[in-house]
């Protein structure tokens, strides 16, 4: 039976990837110690890899395809196929920065201010090349964690990842460039990628999960009008294309089904409700495929 042998990424990115398959339609069991969940799909091997390892392991073939960050790509230089970028991280739906940061009382406000100084990061070629571009020569030396603590005593400056900037604060950092942008990808070895059984099941596999991506914060929302009062109710309603209008048994009313955002619904329901619909009901979303 063919099989994609699958990598989804262990760490920080772990409990919203097996959530997110969950939300695509599969279920992914984990335990506590175990490299090798067990997926409800014969035809998918998955294995737990640090999104660090990702790119390494597809470029070579161990692995067919996986999940992991853009920026572990570039920072692997790894010869690989970005196939989709699934923008979701591991607090909410955005792309992450790579930041350099400093103390608030630096005296470095811009790149060539870091001439000389000691930069501690996990990604150093990314760093490397970011200061080569802008013709600066440091020292760049690789941090294996807990970097925002490492300045000003171990480190001038920092080049770390952030997704609302909240822990830098805290840190009472201040953020002096982005460095890289990056969001998840599905990346797939170039050997795979091209044998057609292997590549259309990665495909689908991104169809399910961005659509379970695009569901994200949405809602359907159905309700019932008197024809008359239609275009007063489509007035009210944001839509995620046309609203779906269908005659009801009585010729005189007619439904409405649309997806709107969910953080909008308290606001819009009222003026539904004032315009004359009826038989309002909201209902949750698992996958939208646009």
């Amino acid at each position: 039976m063919n099989q994609l042998k699958l990598g989804i990424p262990k760490g920080s990115l772990q409990d919203a990837t097996i959530d997110l398959f969950a939300r695509a339609g599969w279920r992914i069991s984990l335990s506590a110690r175990s490299y090798v969940p067990s997926i409800d799909d014969p035809e998918i091997e998955c294995l737990m890899v640090r999104a660090q390892e990702m790119a390494r392991y597809v470029e070579t073939g161990a692995l067919d395809a996986g999940i992991t960050g853009h920026d572990w790509v570039v920072e692997t230089e790894a010869n690989v196929d970005e196939l989709a970028e699934l923008v979701y991280a591991k607090q909410r739906l955005a792309r992450v920065r790579w930041v350099l940061a400093v103390p608030e009382d630096s005296g470095i406000r811009q790149p060539s201010d870091l001439a000389g100084k000691i930069i501690a990061t996990e990604v150093v070629k990314t760093t490397e090349k970011y200061l080569a571009r802008h013709g600066v020569t440091a020292r760049v030396e690789f941090s294996w964690g807990a970097t925002e603590v490492k300045v000003p005593r171990l480190a001038d400056a920092i080049v770390e990842v952030t997704e609302t900037g909240a822990s830098l604060r805290a840190n009472r950092l201040r953020i002096v460039d982005t460095v890289l942008e990056s969001a998840t990808v599905f990346i797939m070895n170039r050997e795979a990628a091209a044998a057609s059984w292997k590549r259309e099941k990665a495909e689908n596999l991104i169809l399910m999960l961005q659509g379970a991506i695009d569901a994200t914060n949405k809602v359907g929302l159905m309700l019932n009008v008197r024809r008359e009062y239609l275009d007063a109710v489509l007035a009210v309603l944001p839509a995620l294309k046309n609203p779906t209008i269908s005659t009801l048994s009585d010729p005189e009313w007619v439904a409405v089904n649309t997806i709107i955002e969910e953080a909008v619904v308290r606001q819009i329901l009222p003026k539904l409700k004032a315009a004359k619909a009826q038989g309002i009901v909201e209902y949750p979303l698992n996958k939208i495929v646009l």
